[in-house]
């Protein structure tokens, strides 16, 4: 187990050591500190946890502490990737609060020995009983992983609203591998916690089993979380202006845009104008701003006119004008030599998951089905 915490810290110092090379916006920033803090949790678990919990209770307690501050740096990381332009503000301090005040109240008890003697986590009967104030802040550690767990899937959320507004394809920029690590280790926390809540309170299981536990699956997080961060480029970086993070009400979201009835008939027509004329939607990773920039108009009118004009999302906008390309180059003999597969590519898809849910959403049939439609009873 120590081996394992050691090469866990060396990969996240050598991973924030990396990200230190890059280009780096603020969620790599955030790594960086993320990667230290990991690396230096399982390091020094590593390294003290033989004797750390027997022989240093305040210490074991201030480095159990320790934990209040993955969630945070959890949530900035994600929140930072989602909205690249927000900048760091003070009021994003206040996520650290519980862990400065859980030391805070740590240092105080060491100058009074009958509180001290109370705070320990091995269950070894003394004199003084665990303080409530202690226990307390055993409970805010515990819950604090499950509630960022919760907070960070409603940042996805709303990366999903965005990310529907803002690009025509899905599968690049959904964060998958972060969704499935946040889900996976969410999973592992909360069982770990209830494990070391019921060691805690019952005084069953082992206390090495639940902190053994959270150290491993740690270790395995840092390997995941440094590899993919350090290869994670910024989603929203091609406007200043992006999208709308909804594309409920309409008429509210877009109150502040002025544009006169005159210009949206005029961008209306130059909009649709393009898209036949020229195809945009075949390029597969075409965004918003890109094609606002094609037009040369602002990217916020550009999706007040879809949103508004079209009742449509960007994403569902483009991916219809392809479907119909589809649509059109199966019922061309022309293109009879070609798969569907290879159709759906040259008509701007660019996975075949894709291809398939967004064909069979538009149309209500699966590609193999339209081709062969013919044979499908009316």
């Amino acid at each position: 187990m120590q081996y394992i915490c050691l090469i866990a810290a060396f990969n996240a110092f050598f991973f924030a050591f990396l990200t230190i090379q890059k280009k780096k916006a603020l969620h790599d920033k955030v790594l960086i500190f993320w990667l230290i803090y990991l690396g230096l949790y399982t390091g020094i678990y590593g390294l003290y946890s033989d004797k750390l919990f027997q022989a240093y209770h305040l210490l074991s307690a201030s480095f159990i502490s320790l934990l209040l501050l993955h969630g945070p740096f959890l949530y900035q990381y994600i929140s930072a990737l989602i909205k690249p332009k927000e900048k760091f503000n003070k009021s994003k301090l206040l996520h650290f609060v519980p862990f400065i005040l859980f030391n805070l109240y740590l240092l105080t008890a060491s100058f009074f020995p009958q509180i001290a003697e109370g705070i320990r986590l091995d269950h070894i009967e003394g004199e003084h009983a665990s303080p409530v104030l202690f226990n307390i802040f055993l409970i805010l550690t515990v819950l604090s992983g499950p509630f960022y767990f919760i907070l960070s899937f409603r940042l996805f959320k709303k990366l999903d609203i965005n990310i529907f507004n803002y690009f025509s394809t899905y599968e690049n920029v959904n964060l998958k591998w972060l969704r499935t690590l946040v889900l996976v280790f969410g999973v592992i926390w909360t069982i770990l916690m209830i494990f070391a809540t019921v060691h805690h309170v019952f005084h069953m299981f082992s206390w090495v089993f639940c902190t053994h536990g959270l150290a491993l699956s740690l270790s395995a997080f840092i390997i995941l979380v440094g590899y993919f961060g350090l290869k994670q480029n910024e989603i929203f970086v091609q406007s200043a202006d992006p999208a709308p993070e909804s594309s409920v009400e309409p008429k509210k979201k877009y109150s502040g845009i002025i544009l006169s009835d005159a210009k949206t008939e005029n961008y209306l027509g130059r909009l649709k104008q393009y898209m036949n004329a020229e195809r945009p939607y075949l390029d597969a990773d075409l965004s918003l701003p890109e094609l606002a920039n094609r037009l040369d108009m602002p990217s916020h009118h550009l999706s007040r006119l879809i949103n508004e004009q079209l009742g449509l999302n960007f994403f569902d906008f483009v991916n219809k004008y392809r479907v119909e390309e589809v649509k059109a180059r199966i019922d061309n003999p022309e293109y009879a030599n070609l798969s569907l597969l290879g159709i759906a590519f040259d008509s701007g898809f660019n996975t075949k998951s894709a291809f398939n849910r967004v064909f069979k959403n538009i149309t209500g049939l699966t590609p193999s089905q339209y081709k062969n439609r013919a044979d499908i009873p009316s």
